[in-house]
């Protein structure tokens, strides 16, 4: 008898799923329902390629026309609403309901809202319509601040300098990388900002943002005010799983998983992407993803373990996250901040560094690693991490990589 596989969620990890299903030998029918009703779209170059304008929207696309997507049908415009676990329905916005024999939640996560008040001309940055309007605004001209040194604000500080705005980015932290490299590498990247003519207010607090576009007022806790046209604000992001408090699920900040990526507690319910919290065996914790490369990588593992339920594999990823900050390429894989020692191969002054940080820990092996405008010395990286390589041996073949560079080449 023919199955029903409902995927939740229009996102990057609710499209792959079902790619990945379509391809992988799934016997029925998957259908993908999203609330957005714009196709399926890939969300990094929103604050890169399309906030710009080189991409237009097409170039955005997740769905081709391939023999895969042939066998995914698309409900777009309908938010789910409940998961009726017991009876295996989905009730939609509109009062439809959805039969499924497997469900899997990739209702992805929102961009964390502005708890400042002025009515207009304060952006976040989630989606491909919240990326135009930001544009628009940008194109204007005038004053930009940006809430939050993280990679979203720094991404779009990146942006509006590029279009020619004037950008100062505050965040509270004096150090915001820290958040991601840890205090002892993280203060080495506080100076991309100024290196490209963008101020920088780190260490300082919003207190409160007035007026209206074009002439709004960042209010800041030293007592300082920036004027600004456009305010953007990146401070995080909130998983979408408030439709599920009445599914009897066990919600904490996003769906928790089992090792599989199958919801706790049902046999036929999985969760991918920024939604799903799972125990993550290198850190001995439920975590949540926020990268594309998790949602990718964890559509798989579901993909697969639906087709072959009898002989599921553990969801064991090496974290990876990039960002393209003016012309940096800044790369991560592990997790820095939680490692207690690093080594730097290269040099990390300059104008366009070429380098590498390798972390460890107490272990003895190599536990994360950055490396900026290296992309070959990242991909050993991973493949050193995916190995549980000691640290020293890392190194080594860093070291290696870096005398074997051409000379004369960036």
């Amino acid at each position: 008898m023919s199955r029903t596989a409902v995927v939740v969620g229009s996102s990057v990890a609710g499209v792959r799923t079902a790619q990945a299903l379509a391809a992988g030998g799934f016997d029925g029918r998957v259908l993908v329902i999203g609330a957005e009703r714009t196709e399926p779209y890939d969300k990094p170059p929103l604050s890169k390629h399309f906030l710009t304008g080189v991409w237009d929207a097409s170039r955005l696309a997740l769905l081709n026309g391939g023999r895969a997507d042939e066998r995914v049908e698309l409900r777009l415009g309908v938010a789910a609403e409940h998961l009726d676990v017991a009876g295996k329905q989905l009730r939609l916005a509109d009062g439809t309901r959805v039969p499924y024999d497997v469900c899997v939640i990739a209702t992805g996560a929102s961009a964390r809202p502005s708890p400042w008040a002025a009515r207009d001309g304060i952006h976040v940055l989630r989606t491909v319509q919240d990326s135009a309007a930001l544009r628009r605004d940008l194109l204007r001209g005038g004053e930009v601040v940006v809430v939050g040194g993280g990679f979203v604000g720094a991404e779009v500080a990146a942006a509006a300098s590029g279009l020619g705005c004037p950008v100062t980015v505050v965040d509270p932290l004096v150090d915001p990388m820290a958040r991601v490299l840890g205090p002892r590498v993280g203060p080495l990247l506080t100076g991309i900002h100024e290196r490209h003519g963008v101020r920088t207010r780190f260490g300082t607090g919003v207190v409160a943002i007035e007026g209206t576009s074009g002439g709004l007022r960042v209010i800041l806790d030293d007592g300082s005010v920036l004027a600004a046209s456009t305010v953007v604000v990146g401070i995080g992001a909130v998983p979408n799983d408030g439709w599920l408090r009445s599914s009897g699920l066990d919600i904490a900040d996003g769906v928790i998983c089992d090792e599989y990526c199958r919801v706790q507690g049902t046999r036929d319910v999985f969760a991918a992407g920024d939604v799903a919290r799972w125990p993550h065996p290198r850190h001995g914790e439920h975590v949540r993803g926020e990268h594309w490369t998790n949602a990718v990588e964890q559509a798989a593992c579901v993909a697969r373990n639906i087709v072959h339920q009898g002989d599921p594999v553990p969801y064991r990823p090496v974290e990876y996250v990039w960002s393209d900050q003016y012309d940096w390429k800044i790369q991560i894989a592990g997790s820095p901040a939680l490692m207690s020692g690093h080594h730097v191969i290269g040099d990390l002054t300059g104008d366009r560094p070429r380098a590498a940080v390798a972390y460890t820990d107490t272990t003895g092996r190599l536990g994360a690693a950055l490396t900026l405008n290296w992309p070959r010395a990242l991909v050993a990286c991973r493949r050193l991490l995916a190995a549980a390589a000691e640290f020293t041996q890392a190194i080594t073949e860093l070291d290696l990589l870096a005398d074997a560079r051409p000379t004369g080449r960036r």
